[in-house]
């Protein structure tokens, strides 16, 4: 099934005092699904991280990057996704076969996958010499909510943050996207209480998205008032490069070169982001391992 382009809109609302944000992350999702064959609920965790990051990329500027760590005590283990202000998401699971029951509401139990214990951290290259963090606990594992009090506490940014994957029987993604509204300092109470209100009566995010919702529609459901600014595309791209791995392969030094020379004769070396595999036969480790010792 041939999926419409991933897109993120960026927006304000009530005369400037409401950040908005919402995307489509439908394909970026269903990529990631096919590069480590996550199973359907280890796909919902990884997706709804994948699109909170998304639009937390969106909220950077020129070359800084962020790193989204969920270490839940879940089956799935450590979720990892790293964006940039350009739209660029990569991630994986530490973990992709987790299967689990269906939770008490009929829906895939991301929660019993991440965990209900652990922490939510989010590390910022700023450019700085010391990057940006930030660290919360795990309050509920539905991500969710664990982003929104991410967004209470480290950022001190009242925040409503939506997150939603639908996984079809076949276990390919039928649709994934969410949203985040930030209120600003100028708000009344009777205004975010009309905000808080909207949020509670939204259908979730995979529903609207499923009915053909566009973007901007999505968000006027919360925020009849909204005024998009911009908008830009969002695609998974890997940093990594056979030159990069090579790099590695130096920084391992003589001995240990020399050990994978002698006893495997090759090496295979496999990125976790993207699942690509690089492989060194015996006389392109011969020439690493003379970089090695230079």
């Amino acid at each position: 099934m041939e999926h419409k382009q991933d897109r993120l809109i960026r927006g304000t609302a009530m005369g400037g005092r409401i950040r908005a944000f919402a995307v489509r992350t439908t394909a970026l999702v269903e990529e990631l699904r096919q590069r480590h064959d996550t199973w359907p609920v280890a796909t919902a965790a990884l997706g709804r991280t994948l699109t909170a990051a998304a639009m937390m990329g969106a909220m950077l500027k020129g070359e800084e990057r962020l790193t989204i760590q969920v270490q839940g005590n879940g089956p799935t283990g450590q979720i990892v996704v790293d964006a940039d202000a350009n739209g660029e998401v990569r991630g994986y699971v530490n973990k992709p076969h987790v299967h689990l029951p269906s939770n008490s509401m009929g829906k895939l139990d991301v929660a019993g996958a991440v965990g209900r214990e652990g922490y939510l951290n989010v590390i910022k290259d700023l450019g700085l010499k010391e990057p940006y963090r930030g660290s919360v606990p795990i309050i509920s594992g539905e991500l969710g909510e664990d982003f929104t009090y991410y967004f209470a506490v480290s950022e001190q940014t009242p925040s409503a943050v939506g997150l939603g994957v639908l996984v079809a029987p076949d276990h390919s993604v039928i649709v994934a996207g969410g949203f985040i509204v930030q209120l600003l300092p100028g708000l009344t109470d009777e205004e975010i209480t009309v905000i808080e209100q909207a949020v509670g009566a939204m259908p979730p995010v995979t529903s609207l998205l499923d009915q053909g919702l566009e973007l901007d529609e999505m968000l006027r459901w919360l925020l009849p008032d909204v005024e998009i600014l911009d908008q830009m595309d969002i695609h998974f791209k890997c940093k990594c490069s056979r030159e990069r791995v090579e790099q590695t392969l130096v920084s391992l030094g003589k001995d240990e070169l020399e050990q994978l020379i002698e006893e495997d004769g090759k090496a295979e070396v496999v990125c976790h982001f993207c699942n690509e595999a690089y492989t060194f036969q015996k006389d392109e480790l011969q020439q690493i391992l003379e970089k090695a010792i230079h």
